[in-house]
């Protein structure tokens, strides 16, 4: 079973309350007060990890352990790490990339690139020094607060990463990458459905109920980058 935050309910804990700032908005006081009462938070800070993030790879891994020792991980979009922190600890050989810097971590390999970039996809594989085993997204565009266009944001994001991971996944790899409310397109998930033996969308525990968010879990690679 994957790490849980002790009391992740809730229950039994008094909630804290942010006052009202003249310098503070609404909208920021109300995410700190979320983030001041989120038992993953608390559970992440108190075990190292770089975002609350990791117990959503952890309880993903739990259900469909696709985390092996030893494995080849490229994780895309990886800042702050917590992925790339996950797969590490588990034993796997971790490249990662994101346009944002991260701090060094133990046994990851990090490049700062945009996966929009021609030249980064075979920089990437380069890296590997193989196929890869699992590749992972935790990438999502920055929200602007109507749904539709943020799911068309992230949905490009993944196919981005899809691409690449059609192109580096060794047969019987597995790809993990984040959605919005109402999953895949059609259109994607057909591609994938194609390219995969076993494509699911999950909402684990750790995703705040209120969040849009799922994951897409696709296993079993089928060795064919380009369905026909």
């Amino acid at each position: 079973m994957p790490p849980r935050p002790p009391d992740a309910s809730g229950r039994g804990r008094e909630r804290v309350k942010v006052k009202k700032s003249r310098g503070r908005t609404s909208s920021s006081r109300q995410w700190l007060e979320r983030q001041l009462n989120d038992p993953y938070v608390a559970a992440a800070k108190g075990k190292g990890y770089r975002s609350r993030a990791a117990f959503k790879l952890l309880e993903l891994d739990a259900k469909f352990r696709f985390l092996k020792k030893g494995a080849k991980v490229l994780d895309l979009g990886a800042a702050p790490g917590g992925w790339s922190q996950v797969a590490a600890q588990r034993g796997a050989t971790v490249v990662a990339a994101d346009v944002l810097d991260i701090e060094p971590l133990p046994d990851v390999t990090f490049f700062q690139a945009d996966l929009t970039d021609p030249d980064v996809p075979a920089m990437l594989k380069d890296a590997l020094n193989g196929p890869a085993d699992i590749v992972l997204t935790d990438m999502a565009a920055p929200t602007t607060g109507h749904r539709a266009t943020d799911h068309i944001r992230t949905i490009a994001l993944v196919e981005i990463a899809l691409d690449v991971a059609l192109d580096v996944l060794k047969p019987g790899g597995a790809f993990v990458g984040k959605v919005f409310q109402g999953g895949a397109t059609n259109e994607l998930l057909a591609h994938m459905k194609k390219s995969f033996r076993e494509v699911k969308h999950v909402k684990p525990p750790a995703s705040r109920a209120e969040s849009v968010e799922l994951y897409v879990v696709a296993l079993g690679f089928k060795g064919s980058k380009r369905p026909a």
